[in-house]
């Protein structure tokens, strides 16, 4: 019953992070903006969400106070500056502001989120239902695009819908989750130091390095997937809205699932070494079929779209299994922002390609991601429990 409120919780909420990016073709035309401007109405959430996950970890917000009402305070928070976009910002330095304090506020929805999920899930179910969770954060995720390609709304309306979701999230959370049985409490000492610490420790800092090679694609790709569709079929708004949701939510969902599973049953490393493997071999393939007829463009972007996301609950998992157990949220707040700071990069860095070589070409640029995260699993797999040795607990 709780794994699915706080999923629903999640796809509500995380609906807001993509809700700019999904009607980027009209905010260009209202608003006169380049790739580089474009690329910014994304890039600024993710540079929020890592000082809102900063400022959360600095405060202990989670800890001091039920995570529950955290997100739910978060989550409206998020949806009022979701509204306030079309409402307010009669450009492109306005929205960006509004951008980044939504990325600020989901901050408290998504890792929170995480905290909650783990907090009912001993180790030997806690790949599954972190994959869930990330699957729901998924499916949030591309429902803009699914809003943008079913209706006819204005941006404004898809602005409106994604925040009114938002407040969703928040009833949701307030009114119905709680925290469960394995969560844990406090006691530890405070150790900044910790951060840079647990890269010293091979283990960890495997973990990190394939998790930040996962997050060099993962945003890029989602944020101007819509583009590289859009430039060589042809296609309108309302088939690149379908394909791109189809896609992220639809696949991506898949995806985790999948992952999830692979993960307690064969091993955090193999689980996502493997997805890594096969979201870079997608990646580099993506030349081909950028002009492809429909039927083999779908499947790529299909195994693509999985592929892309299995991975990412596992390495969560994987890092609180591996780090020391006293400053597991450190840790965890540790990875998740610099991930996130390297989405700034990528994110700016495709559309800057894109002008130089062609969309055909663009995503070639994510491709070192993948494969060299691949190989620090490869390594990781090796000399920990987190390979082989760990597949049934039960």
């Amino acid at each position: 019953m709780q794994l699915g409120l706080i999923a629903a919780m999640q796809v509500l909420g995380m609906a807001m992070w993509f809700s700019a990016s999904a009607v980027l073709p009209a905010l260009r035309a209202a608003w006169q903006l380049s790739d580089l401007q474009a690329g910014w109405l994304t890039a600024s959430v993710q540079v929020g969400f890592v000082l809102g996950a900063v400022t959360s970890a600095v405060l202990n917000l989670p800890d001091r106070f039920p995570p529950q009402r955290v997100a739910a305070v978060a989550a409206l928070g998020a949806a009022a500056v979701t509204a306030a976009v079309p409402l307010f910002a009669d450009g492109f330095v306005p929205a960006v502001l509004l951008r980044l304090c939504s990325g600020f506020f989901l901050a408290g929805v998504y890792p929170v989120g995480m905290k909650l999920m783990a907090s009912w899930f001993g180790a030997a179910g806690r790949g599954m239902a972190l994959g869930v969770l990330v699957g729901a954060l998924t499916v949030g995720s591309a429902l803009p695009h699914l809003i943008n390609g079913l209706g006819d709304l204005p941006w404004e309306g898809v602005l409106f819908a994604a925040a009114g979701l938002g407040v969703g999230a928040a009833a949701v959370s307030v009114t119905s989750i709680r925290p469960g049985p394995h969560l844990s409490g406090g006691g530890a000492r405070p150790r900044p130091r910790y951060v840079l610490e647990m890269f010293r420790e091979r283990g960890p800092r495997l973990a990190n390095l394939g998790y930040f090679g996962h997050m060099w694609e993962l945003y890029a790709l989602w944020t101007w997937l819509p583009s590289f569709v859009r430039t060589g079929t042809g296609g309108g708004d309302t088939t690149v809205g379908l394909v791109a949701f189809t896609t992220i939510g639809v696949a991506g969902l898949g995806g985790c699932l999948l992952g999830g599973w692979a993960a307690d049953r064969f091993g955090r490393a193999p689980a996502a070494g493997t997805a890594l493997v096969v979201s870079g071999a997608c990646c580099l393939a993506s030349p081909l079929v950028h002009t492809a007829a429909w039927p083999l463009l779908m499947v790529v972007l299909v195994i693509w779209g999985a592929a892309v996301i299995a991975d990412s609950g596992v390495f969560s998992t994987a890092l609180s299994e591996v780090a020391d157990s006293r400053y597991v949220g450190t840790a965890l707040t540790a990875q998740t922002a610099i991930g996130f700071l390297l989405t700034v990069v990528t994110i700016n860095l495709v559309p800057l390609t894109a002008d130089a070589v062609g969309w055909r070409y663009a995503f070639l640029v994510l491709a070192p991601g993948p494969l060299l995260g691949a190989l620090a699993m490869r390594a990781l797999g090796r000399s920990t429990h987190l390979g082989a040795g760990q597949r049934k607990r039960a």
